[in-house]
């Protein structure tokens, strides 16, 4: 593999723009989003989370709060003020238009929050973790290249039963409201695979993140012609 610490690091992007390249990251639940971006920001890549800005959103005095208690009443804010998410997974379950009144007062500000965030990165790229992004439909509206962090349902499974001690039927509920595998899979330009133990991870991170740097280098970042690392 090659030793980027002996090639010349690619420009930064111009204040107040977007950088040359924006990656959007994926991948079902429990497929492990989060560890793969950690990774990339341990490179130095600026890295915007839509689920930290969501939970920022719907935290003690989110912007979000007023509208998510006049939509679903009392009964789903916490006593600190937070959003009660065991409360708000019920209703969404129960009422599949929830769900959709929900995003339909998050999505907007994920997205303008994210921008701002775009807007401020100082690397030659950045990664923009969404969970929904292929559901959403459109996905290269946000991003020039989809990486989607891959790996068997049944891993999954088991590691959001660990994870968060939910039983298998909510777990298989979360995943059917999503996108499947072969979804995902079909609209990626770049897959990671999580499936096995983390060892490894790191490198097939870093493989990842040298094209990316010669991509953006060249301000070029044409969909397909992807890797699997």
């Amino acid at each position: 593999m090659t030793d980027t610490s002996k090639q010349p690091a690619a420009a930064p992007a111009p204040s107040g723009s977007r950088p040359r390249l924006v990656v959007g990251l994926t991948g079902g639940i429990g497929s492990g989003k989060t560890t793969v971006a950690n990774r990339f920001a341990e490179l130095g890549v600026a890295l915007i989370d839509a689920d930290l800005i969501a939970h920022e959103l719907t935290g003690p005095e989110g912007a979000a709060m007023p509208a998510i208690a006049q939509a679903f009443g009392p009964g789903v804010v916490a006593s600190d003020g937070r959003l009660d998410r065991a409360a708000m997974r019920t209703q969404a379950f129960a009422d599949p238009g929830a769900r959709k009144r929900l995003e339909a007062i998050l999505h907007p500000m994920i997205r303008t929050e994210s921008e701002r965030q775009l807007a401020a990165a100082a690397s030659p790229y950045a990664i923009l973790v969404v969970p929904l992004l292929v559901e959403g439909g459109r996905p290269r509206e946000r991003a020039q290249r989809v990486l989607v962090v891959d790996c068997r349902p049944e891993t999954q499974i088991e590691r959001v039963m660990r994870r968060n001690g939910l039983p298998r039927e909510q777990v298989l509920a979360i995943l059917a409201a999503q996108a499947s595998r072969e979804q995902r899979l079909a609209a990626a330009d770049d897959v990671i695979d999580n499936d096995g133990p983390p060892e490894g991870l790191a490198e097939r991170v870093r493989a990842l993140h040298e094209r990316y740097l010669e991509l953006a280098a060249h301000d070029r970042a044409p969909p397909g012609a992807g890797a699997r690392a």
